[in-house]
């Protein structure tokens, strides 16, 4: 019997194929059309550890220099608690679980975007 391959979904929950998702985002065959995917986008980055990802789509007026992601925490799920959509300013409510060396924690943040040149940017974020 000939096995099955299933398919890799993306960590943004969107039951999609991640290269079919937030994978053509990072590999930059696409850019997200609103805050939210990008929000999406940005968690499957943290997820994927892809530092590039976050810093190019990080405003330059609140970007760090480097990031360095922990190897130590892993990602268990995004759920979104709200988006309020704008044209050219956008919030996404969402919480992001996780484990740190095997200890359960939930990062609580509306997140806000600016879009400029038709792009979207993540500004800052109140965590709570």
């Amino acid at each position: 019997m000939k096995k099955k391959k299933l398919p890799a979904y993306c960590p943004c929950g969107s039951q999609l194929d991640y290269k079919d998702c937030c994978g053509r985002f990072h590999d930059d065959e696409a850019v997200p059309l609103d805050a939210l995917s990008l929000m999406k986008s940005r968690y499957s980055a943290f997820v994927k550890k892809r530092a590039d990802y976050l810093l190019s789509t990080w405003h330059e007026t609140t970007r760090p220099k480097e990031l360095t992601l922990d190897d130590n925490i892993k990602w268990l799920g995004l759920e979104i608690v709200s988006f309020d959509d704008g044209e050219q300013e956008a919030f996404v409510e969402f919480i992001a679980r996780g484990k740190i060396s095997g200890r359960a924690f939930k990062q609580v943040e509306k997140s806000r975007f600016v879009k400029e040149d038709g792009r979207w940017f993540y500004v800052d974020g109140d965590v709570k």
